[in-house]
């Protein structure tokens, strides 16, 4: 009586499927006249059809296919967007530090883009473990606010290093108006209304039709372009927590409704990393071990 074997082989094409596989070639083009001809044993016509699907993918679809992702997906076009609407050179991570503890966090004054707010001496230790915490981690350029609280803290941690330090208008805290200077509880109870919209639905604060939340989102879109596309692969960031709130949401396509969804402490470490088309995968949000221990970052 004959019986039916199983040949422990690959079927003719196979090879090419998964090259068209990892090419992200549409499910489509593994036709039902593939699958047709390989089970009836015409393997010739298998193999045709399978090179043929192979000639109809683009090469653009192939450059993105070959794209390195973040994380250990195989693959989440559309999960989050581009930030750079071009390719990049190479996939990057990138480290977000808020500043130290200033002169204004410690008086409960509203600080905004004020440079009359330092960093205390305080806030100069945190600056300090923030540079131990990340001293085994080669960043090849390190981006800062101008503003003196951000400035003097990217300069201590940035301290012993030959990289370049640069210095971006885009990475400036919000502008808050009258408001700057005041102390929490003065600017409540001198303008109520503009405060409590303030705290309670930021996105939708203004001043004489300025939004500065809604302009603060698109300055952390520059941000993220300018530091996407300067050569290299590691870079650290040292701002203020408004733009970091601005750059961590833009980068998982949060509008400024999400604004007040963050938080990051003073010192606090959140992590970035970018494939190839600029799509963002946040690895780490607001770490803070190296604040109260002598934790350092092997990233």
């Amino acid at each position: 009586m004959g019986s039916a074997s199983l040949v422990a082989t690959q079927p003719p094409g196979f090879a090419a499927i998964s090259k068209l596989r990892l090419l992200g070639a549409p499910p489509r083009l593994l036709s039902s006249n593939s699958t047709l001809s390989e089970s009836s044993g015409k393997g010739k016509h298998f193999t045709l059809a399978i090179h043929k699907s192979l000639n109809n993918v683009s090469t653009e679809n192939q450059i993105e296919s070959q794209v390195p992702m973040t994380g250990t997906a195989f693959d989440f076009k559309g999960a989050t967007i581009s930030l750079t609407d071009e390719l990049l050179s190479s996939s990057k991570k990138v480290t977000l530090v808020r500043h130290g503890l200033s002169s204004w966090n410690e008086e409960s004054r509203v600080q905004g883009s004020s440079n009359l707010s330092i960093l205390t001496e305080t806030g100069a230790r945190q600056a300090e473990r923030c540079r131990n915490a990340l001293i085994d981690i080669n960043f090849d350029v390190c981006f800062a606010s101008p503003i003196s609280r951000a400035k003097s803290t990217a300069e201590i941690i940035w301290h012993g290093r030959e990289q370049p330090l640069t210095f971006l208008d885009s990475l400036k805290e919000a502008h808050l108006f009258f408001l700057e200077g005041m102390t929490n509880a003065e600017a409540k109870k001198k303008y109520p209304e503009l405060y409590t919209k303030w705290r309670e639905d930021p996105a939708n604060f203004h001043v004489d039709g300025i939004y500065p939340i809604h302009k603060l989102w698109g300055r952390a879109r520059e941000a993220w372009k300018k530091i996407l596309l300067t050569p290299g692969e590691r870079f650290l960031v040292v701002t203020h927590k408004s733009i970091l709130r601005a750059l961590i949401c833009t980068a998982l396509g949060l509008g400024p409704e999400r604004f007040r969804a963050i938080d990051v402490h003073n010192g606090g470490i959140s992590i970035f990393t970018f494939n190839r088309r600029g799509e963002a995968m946040l690895q780490s949000l607001n770490m803070t071990a190296h604040m109260y221990s002598d934790h350092v970052y092997h990233l």
